[in-house]
């Protein structure tokens, strides 16, 4: 029985992973991306949808696959689970979205307080209580400006109305 036959019609189903390029493809791992500056063939692309959408699936195939190349040609690590490959630094430097925010300009109360020397000091949340020993909110529940607020049950004298 010859199945020489059904192997090549099997293998020739897939495409192979050796990909070649005109210009090499720059890869940067780091951030998981490769930059291809091969020209587009402009015919392909204007022959039709159909065919355009095909030539666009088969160039992204093999830019994956020159970037799936490079991962599995990098040193890993074997841990109990699963297999880690130890991606470099990244090469590449992104551009912001956006450009960097512009300073504020200082409002006229920040331009006086700057002439005149004026810094702003924050009071701590916490005050020591003397009669109690110890540090309390400034005010708030169990504040220290509430002390005048204790007795809040006095009892009425028998001889008032």
């Amino acid at each position: 029985m010859d199945v020489s036959g059904i192997l090549d019609e099997h293998t020739s189903r897939f495409k192979s992973v050796q990909v070649d390029r005109l210009i090499p493809v720059d890869h940067d791992l780091g951030l998981l991306s490769s930059f291809d500056i091969n020209m587009l063939n402009e015919s392909k692309l204007n022959a039709g949808p159909k065919k355009r959408d095909a030539y666009l699936l088969e160039l992204s195939r093999e830019g994956a696959q020159l970037l799936v190349n490079e991962l599995f040609s990098q040193p890993t690590t074997v841990d109990e689970d699963s297999v880690y490959a130890m991606l470099p630094k990244i090469t590449t430097t992104l551009p912001r979205e956006k450009p960097l925010p512009k300073e504020k300009p200082m409002t006229r109360w920040e331009k006086f307080a700057k002439l005149k020397g004026i810094e702003s000091r924050k009071k701590s949340r916490l005050v020591f209580d003397e009669t109690s020993g110890e540090y309390r909110p400034r005010f708030g529940y169990k504040g220290v400006n509430n002390d005048d607020q204790k007795p809040w049950l006095i009892e009425v004298p028998g001889n008032a109305d």
